[in-house]
Parts: structure tokens; C-alpha cells; sequence
């Protein structure tokens, strides 16, 4: 099997688009991936659109199919990727699958989505709605989860709420670097925790905006890469995983096992470990998925992921720097691009090409996570060897 590389990429501003809908955002986003890969519209064989809920967020469905038209893209195969939060991830699983399996040399894929038009109560309706019934019936939502774990892992591990607000602090001085940032501005510690209470422990600095956006990532296999470029990134391990749909079934509330076993399947696929990584980008929906991510992921022992954000490990001149995007938490979550974003935010920094944001990189790994631990894609990509 020939390995697949990545030639191109691109991310619309992320934030609140007035006046724009989700059609435009893919349009927008894949116009530019095609431009920064260097390959005509014509060329794409397979077009992946990574989105959660464009039919209940606007009413509008078959968007795989009109983005295809709106790109002259005809007649690309096409298909939609819903993974709830996770859709970005499991998109670049699908596209990754259509180069590796040999059935494309060419295949494009866009994540976004279109939020900031339905009200908060509205929207966070829709995300809701991806927990199981038994659960949706209660009024249970995920920043309820959020809530409850974080207190848990607090209280269990002795860790200071410091801890987690320092996420967010670490984050947003990352965003302040990312031009397509929903929000690029710093805060500090005081601010986060004097921010007003959402699922006690946490605050409003604790929880990623409800966000418009799209990203876009062109795959092809590493031969055909050869011809366009001679800076590119390969995909050399990935896999997906699920947990229980009902957290609360769950053995250990601090350990999300999509994401232990995803990752496992990732570095196994890859050959490396979590002491190879140089660069990550982890599904801060929240800041308590930042420590639950780098537990599950090997980055940390249980229970001592804080230990390390407080040390600065994960700042952007750490020993592992994570979210140098600004994560979720700054640069904004529109659910289906997301996943696709970081994995825009993993190819820039590997090819050079991310700018103030820029570190030492040659492996970087990406965790796109759906609901609360329900389903997770771990991605690893390198540079060539």
C-alpha cells in the first residue's frame, strides 16, 4: 500500500460569518485548497465533505453534492461524513481510505459548518443531540459532562483549578498568532476564573465559542505528491475508535477510551510513540479534554496531565507544544471542520508553513473528538524520509 501524503490546505476565518452559509464556507474553502495544492478542479477524483448538521442548523442537505458543483468538480464521487463533533476527524479517515485503498489519486476534503445564525440555547440543542436517549431525555448536555468530570478529576487527583484555567490561558496566546482565529486575543488566569460559571467547575474561559467555518485538506498518494510539490506531509498512522454512548457507563469517568484505543492503533499503525510526537493538536472543547487527551494519548500518566501544564510542557516553546492553532478554544469549533482544521494546523506546521505559530516539527499528531469521548479519530502525519 502506498503511503498517502497531503499536498494542500486551507482554513476559512473562523467566527461569526454574517450573510454566509454553509455552501459558501465550502466553496470558500475548497477554492483555496485547490489553489494552495496546485491542482485543477477537474483533477479531483473523490470529495469528502466533513458536517455534522447543515440540515438542522439551516435546513440544507445534500451540500457534498452542491459544493461539488459550486468547485466545477463534476464528476467527482462525492459523500458526506457526519461524526457529530468528530466529523472532521472521521473525514480525513475516509479520505485517507480512498487514496490508500487506490480507488483515487486526487481526493479533496472539506469540513465546515454554519452555527452562529440559531441562538446559544438553539444550537447547544443541536450539539445535544448527539448523547443517547437515555440521557437526552433528562436535559443532560455536554458541557453537563464537562462539569461533572472535571470536579471528579479535581477532587481525585488534587489538582488546582489553576490548572485547567491555564489551558485556556496557554490557548488563546497560541490564537493570537492563528489570522484565521475566532478569537486572538490573551487572557490571564484571573480572568478565566473570575468568568462567569457554566457546569461548575467550570467557567466561560473553560468552553470553546459556537463558531461558522470551514477547512479543507487535498490528498493524494506520496508518487503522485512528488509531482506537484516537494513539500508535503505524509499520513503514516490513523484509526478511529468509539466508548460507551451513555458516559456514564463507563468505568472510570477520567478515561476516554476512543481516545486510548484510537491512539494505540495510530502509533501502532505509524510505528512511533507518544515520546515521537513534536507537535499536537487536542479537542479542547473543553479544557478538561486537553488532560483527559494527553492521558489517553501517552503524553501523561493519569492523573498527571495538570502537572505538566503547569510546568509549561505544552506551551508553544515547550517540550510538547499543543494547540499551536489556539485549539478549539480560540480558533473556534464549527463542528464539522474542526477535525479538518487540525489537521491544516498539523501540515502547516510540518511543512513550514504556520507562520509566528511556527516550531520545530517532524511528526505532529491530531485528536478529533465526538461528544464526550463517543467516537475519536487519532491522525498521525510526518514529514518525508
Amino acid at each position: 500500500m502506498e503511503r498517502v501524503a497531503v499536498i494542500g490546505a486551507s482554513m476559512t476565518q473562523f467566527g461569526q460569518r454574517e450573510g454566509e452559509w454553509i455552501l459558501d464556507l465550502l466553496a470558500e474553502a475548497g477554492l483555496e485548497c485547490l489553489d494552495d495544492a496546485g491542482v485543477e478542479a477537474s483533477e479531483v477524483e473523490h470529495l469528502y465533505v466533513s458536517n455534522m448538521a447543515s440540515g438542522e442548523f439551516e435546513g440544507q442537505t445534500g451540500i457534498m453534492n452542491a459544493v461539488a458543483h459550486d468547485l466545477d468538480a463534476i464528476p467527482a464521487y462525492t459523500q458526506r461524513v457526519d461524526q457529530t463533533s468528530s466529523s472532521g476527524g472521521a473525514g480525513i479517515y475516509a479520505a485517507w481510505q480512498s487514496v490508500a485503498s487506490g480507488v483515487s489519486d486526487m481526493t479533496l476534503l472539506i469540513g465546515g459548518e454554519k452555527m452562529t445564525h440559531r441562538t446559544t440555547g438553539e444550537a447547544t440543542d443541536v450539539i445535544a443531540s448527539l448523547t443517547h436517549p437515555a440521557e437526552y431525555k433528562t436535559g443532560v448536555t455536554l458541557p453537563s459532562f464537562a462539569g461533572l468530570t472535571a470536579r471528579h478529576y479535581l477532587e481525585r487527583f488534587d489538582a488546582p483549578r489553576e490548572s485547567l484555567a491555564k489551558v485556556a490561558v496557554k490557548n488563546h496566546a497560541n490564537g493570537v498568532d492563528n489570522p484565521n482565529a475566532q478569537f486572538r486575543k490573551e487572557i490571564d488566569v484571573e480572568t478565566a476564573l473570575e468568568s462567569p460559571i457554566v457546569a461548575d467547575p467550570l467557567r466561560l474561559y473553560d468552553f470553546c465559542p459556537i463558531t461558522d467555518g470551514s477547512a479543507a485538506l487535498m490528498l493524494c498518494p506520496e508518487s503522485v505528491a512528488r509531482e506537484y510539490t516537494d513539500e508535503y506531509a505524509v499520513i503514516t498512522g490513523i484509526d478511529g475508535a468509539t466508548d460507551t454512548h451513555v458516559v456514564h457507563e463507563r468505568e472510570d469517568p477520567t478515561v476516554m477510551r476512543g481516545v486510548v484505543e484510537s491512539g494505540e492503533g495510530a502509533y501502532e499503525m505509524s510505528g512511533r510513540s507518544p515520546e515521537d510526537i513534536d507537535v499536537a493538536e487536542l479537542h479542547d472543547m473543553f479544557t478538561i479534554l486537553e488532560f483527559l487527551q494527553m492521558e489517553g494519548l501517552g503524553f501523561a500518566e493519569q492523573g498527571e496531565a495538570w502537572k505538566l501544564v503547569e510546568d509549561g510542557y505544552t506551551e508553544k516553546d515547550g517540550e510538547l507544544p499543543i494547540n499551536t492553532s489556539g485549539g478549539l478554544k480560540s480558533k473556534g469549533h464549527p463542528l464539522g471542520a474542526s477535525g479538518v482544521a487540525q489537521g491544516v494546523e498539523i501540515y502547516e506546521q510540518l511543512v513550514g508553513e504556520a507562520g509566528p505559530r511556527q516550531v520545530e516539527a517532524d511528526v505532529g499528531l491530531a485528536c478529533n473528538v465526538g461528544g464526550f469521548g463517543n467516537c475519536v479519530i487519532t491522525t498521525i502525519m510526518e514529514t518525508p524520509q
